[in-house]
């Protein structure tokens, strides 16, 4: 199984790198702050252009690729699966992120993109974090959520399962009803996790994404507070990668 060659037995922590930045501070040089504090921490880190654009995530893959080349890292470009392809390969990321491998297509339109997205899966050794009924996307399919789950699992390494909204909490019972379907296939908390929240969502998954709470103000739009990444790891930490 792909994801167990890039995680192990691990449940992995992985932490938004959202490419926010400050009045006379670039990009690329808060990505490259908040890249180091999650590798200090065993976080693995997921660039994301949620604040900044395609050109910026390249820009920090291109640094991550130079400075961290042995490292684990990943990237999201949203609303570009194949894009997110072509940059991990280029760049060594060794996960993706998309937001919907299944579910939010009509049925016709939904089979074309199955098959475009496995033969991407084919050509290359990228593990895939899918989101099936992920936040903001519409459901289209007309099939029940078990269906979209086991045609989703066909299609991506890891089902990554979330609330209604970024930051918003992911409900337990939608965690279980996923792994309830997926059995030992990896299921992927990736929105609403807080120190109040981790341990517990650590025993309902596989692994899980975070990045508001590892803000100084908790919220999307800050930047990330090594505090906050310290204090999460002191409560979760083994679960993951170890501190360096």
């Amino acid at each position: 199984m792909r994801y167990k060659k890039i995680f192990g037995e691990s449940k992995p922590i992985i932490g938004m790198i959202h490419l926010n930045s400050t009045h006379g501070e670039t990009v690329l040089d808060r990505a490259k702050k908040e890249i180091e504090i999650y590798f200090r921490y065993g976080i693995y880190p997921l660039v994301e252009n949620y604040f900044g654009s395609t050109d910026d995530c390249e820009e920090v893959l291109e640094w991550l690729a130079t400075e961290h080349h042995d490292k684990i890292y990943g990237v999201n470009i949203l609303g570009n699966y194949r894009k997110a392809f072509e940059l991990a390969v280029k760049y060594n990321a060794k996960f993706i992120q998309i937001d919907s491998v299944c579910g939010h297509l009509p049925p016709d339109e939904d089979m074309e993109y199955g098959i475009s997205l496995n033969n991407l899966r084919k050509e290359n050794e990228i593990v895939l974090l899918g989101g099936v009924r992920f936040k903001y996307c519409s459901v289209l399919s007309g099939r029940s959520v078990e269906e979209d789950l086991r045609i989703g699992m066909s299609r991506c390494d890891a089902i990554v399962c979330t609330g209604t909204g970024t930051g918003s909490a992911t409900p337990f019972e939608k965690i279980d009803t996923f792994k309830e379907v997926l059995g030992d296939f990896p299921v992927i908390t990736g929105a609403g996790v807080t120190i109040e929240t981790a341990e517990k969502t650590m025993k309902h998954c596989d692994g899980f994404i975070i990045g508001s709470w590892l803000k100084h103000n908790h919220c999307d739009t800050g930047f990330v507070c090594e505090e906050n990444v310290a204090c999460l790891y002191n409560l979760v930490g083994n679960n993951g990668n170890s501190k360096e």
